[in-house]
């Protein structure tokens, strides 16, 4: 077949790029494990002025470089400014990906691992976690995905990053189904939310209490419902019409979260069933419960201690007058 000189085919593009950042202890490492097992060349940590040096050095195979605030000319505008360069000057697609986690989770990390933080050398591991969140502000609002990691184990965030950063040639948009609790708050990424709540409780059912959405005697229970059927026929009206839209739009992962309780029962039988109708559709879907991470619930976790917000004032106040001084 001839190409038509008036409508050239667009250029192909080259093999992707990957910036992985974000805060030290929040996964940075398993993510560039992981990526590396999926068939990209990784470089880590490398000074920040070598970024174009190192682009154009692996020209011909998807790159991943891993930076944080150990790396030598660390810093968000030269980071940014690279981006923007490659994005204009290269034909790679050029993605930010910024992981997150919530700081009572990373103080636990880091006590657990016996490290320094290395922003807290010399004083609390909250202070460093607190002065990288303000260091990294910028790069966490212009990433193009960030990943929050509170609530994954290991194996569940390799999973994570294999659906969403695969190479294979099908590519398309993975839909992660969520069921969380309301009292533990609602999961960070989640893009589209829906209440379970105002259906019956299997908590209260002696022979139940015990089980989860996971067991045939509750989801008969909750189908029983009412309301059951209509939500779930206007769930799919809504959301079959959402899915072909999000993935026309380049969407790679969409998270949808249905919320209960306890997190237990009504809302994991939900994501188990809405979840096997997607799948019907055709799209790639990751499950998971985030209360029944082995057969216990997660711990409560406020989103800032009042410890917490006081270093993160703290930190703003001292970069600020850091900024001052060299200025």
């Amino acid at each position: 077949m001839t190409e038509d000189p008036a409508h050239p085919a667009p250029p192909s593009q080259g093999d992707p790029i990957l910036i992985v950042t974000g805060l030290s202890g929040a996964g940075r490492t398993s993510s560039l494990k992981a990526m590396e097992d999926m068939g990209y060349e990784v470089v880590d940590n490398p000074p920040v002025g070598l970024l174009r040096q190192i682009v154009d050095a692996v020209a011909d195979q998807p790159l991943v470089i891993g930076i944080d605030s150990r790396s030598r000319d660390f810093g968000p505008n030269p980071i940014l400014t690279f981006i923007q360069k490659a994005r204009a000057e290269l034909n790679r697609p050029t993605r930010l990906v910024f992981l997150d986690c919530e700081t009572d989770v990373l103080v636990a990390r880091f006590t657990e691992t016996r490290r320094k933080h290395p922003l807290a050398k010399d004083r609390p591991v909250a202070d460093g976690i607190a002065l990288e969140r303000v260091l990294t502000a910028s790069l966490r609002d212009a990433a193009d995905e960030v990943i929050e990691t509170s609530s994954s184990s290991v194996a569940d965030f390799r999973t994570m990053i294999r659906d969403r950063f695969s190479l294979s040639a099908d590519g398309g948009m993975t839909v992660s189904v969520v069921s969380f609790s309301f009292k533990r708050g609602l999961p960070r990424t989640a893009d589209l939310v829906f209440d379970a709540r105002f259906l019956r409780n299997p908590h209260y059912e002696a022979e139940l209490k015990a089980l989860t959405g996971q067991d045939k005697a509750v989801q008969d229970f909750v189908a029983t419902d009412p309301a059951y059927t209509n939500f779930i026929i206007h769930l799919q009206q809504l959301i079959g019409p959402l899915l072909p839209r999000f993935s026309q739009e380049g969407k790679s992962y969409l998270t949808l979260a249905i919320g209960c309780t306890g997190g237990r029962h009504r809302s994991v039988t939900l994501a188990e069933k809405l979840s096997g109708w997607i799948e019907g559709l055709g799209y790639p879907v990751y499950l998971r419960h985030r209360e029944l991470r082995s057969g216990t619930a997660r711990p409560e976790l406020t989103a800032r201690s009042e410890l917490t917000a006081r270093s993160e004032l703290t930190a703003k106040v001292e970069l600020d007058e850091t900024k001052e001084a060299q200025s």
